[in-house]
C-alpha cells in the first residue's frame, strides 16, 4: 500500500486511530490524529511546540484549556448534518475534553512560529465563525466550511472541511500548492482525511504531478487519510454515496495560493 494513503487502526487507551506526524508522513509541518471516544470517556495532550486546532468531526464534548473551561461543545451527530465546531489552542498549553456522547475528534496540527510574548489565545470556533460558501458548477459542486482560513489568525494551520455531493467531483479543477512562489503559488503540506456517507461506499483520488514522478490514485474507503506532499489532487465521488473531506494544510508561509493544472483550467473560463 501506498505510503500516501493511511487507514484507521484499532483504538488505543486514548482512542485513537490515524496518528500522521511529520516523522511518519516524511515532510515538515502538518501533524493530524483523529480520537474515536465512547461516552464519558477523557482524553487530555499538551501542545507543546505545536499549535492545535481540535475538530468536533461529530458527537459533543466540555474542553477546556489550561484553566479555562469552554463548556460543552457540538451539535452534529455526523460530519454529513450539520455545522462544526472547532477550538483553536495555541503553544504551552494543555487541553482536555470529556465525551458527553460519543466522539469522533480530529487534532490537526504544525508549528509554532511566534514568540512566547506574542503567543494567541486558545478561543472556540462556532459554526457561526465557520465561514461557508459553495464552490463549483454542476457536477462540480462542493459544500465548504472555512474553520481556520488565513483571514483568521494562527501561526501555521489552515483548517477546512468540505461536503462533495455523490456524483461530484472535488478540489477540481485539479490544482496544486508545492512552490514557494508567492505570489502566483504558496507550498503547502495537506491532508485529506474521508469520511463517506453511507459508509460502505467510496471515492478517488489522485495525486500527481507535472511530470509524472508521483502518480497515484486511491480508492478511499470511510476513515481513510490521504497525504499530500506535492502535486495536484482532485478527488470524484461516485453516484449515491457523498464524500466529506476534512483538509489540513501548513507550510513555510501561512497563505493559500494554488495553481491549476494548466490542461484543465479551460473548464473555468
Amino acid at each position: 500500500m501506498s505510503h500516501l494513503l493511511v487507514k484507521p487502526t484499532s483504538p488505543d487507551p486514548s482512542g485513537k486511530v490515524l496518528e500522521i506526524t511529520p516523522e511518519s508522513a516524511g515532510w515538515k509541518y502538518i501533524g493530524f490524529n483523529l480520537h474515536k471516544l465512547v461516552k464519558d470517556q477523557v482524553i487530555s495532550e499538551q501542545t507543546t511546540d505545536r499549535e492545535v486546532c481540535l475538530v468536533f468531526v461529530s458527537g459533543k464534548g466540555k474542553v477546556s484549556v489550561d484553566d479555562q473551561d469552554f463548556g460543552s461543545l457540538g451539535e452534529r451527530m455526523s460530519p454529513f448534518e450539520g455545522d462544526p465546531w472547532s477550538v483553536y489552542i495555541p503553544g504551552g498549553c494543555t487541553w482536555s475534553l470529556t465525551a458527553e456522547t460519543d466522539v469522533e475528534l480530529a487534532v490537526c496540527s504544525a508549528p509554532v512560529t511566534s514568540s512566547a510574548d506574542e503567543r494567541l489565545k486558545p478561543r472556540v470556533i462556532s459554526p457561526k465563525e465557520a465561514g461557508k460558501e459553495t464552490r463549483g458548477e454542476s457536477t462540480n459542486v462542493r459544500h465548504v466550511a472555512n474553520i481556520l482560513p488565513e483571514t483568521e489568525p494562527a501561526d501555521s494551520l489552515l483548517v477546512v472541511e468540505v461536503i462533495t455531493p455523490g456524483g461530484h467531483w472535488s478540489s477540481y479543477p485539479p490544482h496544486k500548492h508545492d512552490q514557494d512562489a508567492l505570489p502566483n503559488e504558496s507550498l503547502l503540506e495537506e491532508t485529506y482525511y474521508h469520511r463517506i456517507n453511507p459508509s460502505q461506499g467510496f471515492a478517488f483520488q489522485r495525486v500527481y504531478t507535472d511530470d509524472r514522478s508521483l502518480d497515484e490514485t486511491f480508492a478511499v474507503e470511510d476513515g481513510n487519510v490521504v497525504l499530500v506532499p506535492e502535486g495536484y489532487h482532485p478527488c470524484g465521488a461516485p453516484h449515491g454515496y457523498d464524500l466529506y473531506y476534512l483538509n489540513v494544510m501548513a507550510g513555510p508561509k501561512r497563505v493559500w495560493k494554488f495553481h491549476n493544472d494548466p490542461d484543465h483550467e479551460w473548464m473555468l473560463k
